[in-house]
């Protein structure tokens, strides 16, 4: 393991933090050590400590201080996808007749695996809105272990001020949970404000290409960050190498990209909230946004999603979603590649009916880093 100082740099830790020249080459790129089995030198004479690939990979290893670095943490772990990691973190902190406090405003497969998986396991959950103090502090329960928080959120982009609610949880004897993945740890840095764990999807801003799945969890908690690495190993649904390779090749450019990713979104935020269709506009990077303020206090910046309604309803938004060209329809986000997606038939239909459903209205985008004046000029002629 390579030691970075604490005073280095976002940008400089990025690129070097795990990342120090292959000692048998000088490669100054981590190998992709694409195995699944270690030679040992005599029975439990491991070299690294490296035996099995699910217990450990160098690569792997490589992504996990890397990630442990950016978030400012002790222990980052890599897993197979952001629910893979999720899952891991539920199972590792609750047990069978546990509370936790729910988001209204999450991301889809979040709530269905909350709600459809462990719910069955014998965990209950509350729905409560987490920019409100005081509707948190209504949702816990003597038996709330758990307090999860997304911020900006998906999709309707909440912010919730992540130093009150880690006050609240803690004075209930409950962890809080930040998912960063819309912000990312260049962004805003969630344990550095009393949070317990952070998950990524690594799948967005950090891989950055839409060409790797993957999850994370960093913490501040040394012993629980052994916990959760046990169940790592005992669950199984770790990074393979080459996708944790393509998560660190990510990393090394994120501060780069988000810089444009912010300027581009907040340039359509700013021209979708003069246009005649549009009822609404949800960025936070905007004045009216009800959580600017907190935003402007614990973010370096907005971030690159941006979503809006429609004043026409939901077939015009439907509809717009087929009539970009350089917005692609797809789901996912923090592509370099801008997206356009309708949550409530996409994303988040597992809310349907639900206390997270989202309007029928809604478009969200994740804005690419193309140049702003084209993405501009193709939303233009999709709102006709």
């Amino acid at each position: 393991m390579s030691e970075h100082p604490s005073d280095q740099q976002f940008e400089t830790l990025a690129i070097h933090a795990g990342q120090e020249p292959d000692a048998a080459t000088g490669a100054v790129v981590p190998p992709i050590h694409q195995v699944s089995t270690f030679k040992q030198d005599g029975v439990g004479g491991l070299r690294g400590g490296y035996e099995y690939s699910r217990s450990a990979n160098p690569t792997r290893s490589a992504l996990e201080e890397n990630l442990a670095a950016l978030e400012g943490g002790r222990r980052g772990l890599a897993f197979a996808s952001g629910l893979a990691a999720e899952d891991c973190l539920l199972r590792t902190v609750l047990s069978p007749g546990d509370h936790m406090v729910v988001p209204d405003d999450a991301y889809g497969g979040t709530f269905r695996l909350i709600a459809k998986v462990v719910e069955r396991w014998g965990v209950r959950w509350s729905v409560a809105d987490t920019s409100d103090p005081d509707s948190v502090r209504a949702a816990l329960r003597p038996e709330t272990k758990l307090v999860w928080v997304e911020t900006p959120s998906n999709p309707l982009l909440g912010i919730t001020d992540i130093a009150m609610v880690a006050e609240i949880a803690r004075g209930a004897g409950a962890r809080l949970v930040v998912d960063n993945t819309f912000a990312s740890p260049y962004l805003q840095q969630p344990l550095a404000l009393g949070a317990d764990v952070v998950v990524h999807s690594t799948t967005k801003y950090m891989g950055g290409h839409s060409d790797v799945v993957g999850g994370a969890l960093m913490t501040s908690d040394a012993a629980l960050g052994e916990e959760l690495a046990y169940h790592q190993n005992a669950m199984g649904a770790v990074a393979g190498p080459f996708d944790a390779w393509l998560v660190m090749r990510g990393i090394k450019t994120l501060a780069v990209r988000m810089d444009r990713h912010c300027a581009n979104a907040a340039r359509i935020a700013e021209a979708l909230e003069a246009h005649p269709r549009v009822s609404a506009v949800l960025y936070p990077g905007l004045p009216s946004h009800p959580g600017h303020e907190t935003a402007a206090k614990q973010m370096r910046a907005f971030g690159g999603m941006v979503s809006f309604r429609l004043a026409d309803g939901e077939d015009a938004a439907v509809e717009l979603c087929d009539r970009t060209k350089l917005f692609t329809l797809a789901e996912s986000l923090g592509g370099v590649e801008s997206l356009i997606e309708h949550p409530g038939r996409m994303t988040h239909a597992s809310v349907v009916g639900s206390a997270l459903e989202v309007p029928a209205d809604l478009v969200r985008l994740s804005v690419g880093i193309e140049s702003v004046d084209d993405l501009l000029a193709d939303l233009g002629q999709a709102l006709g």
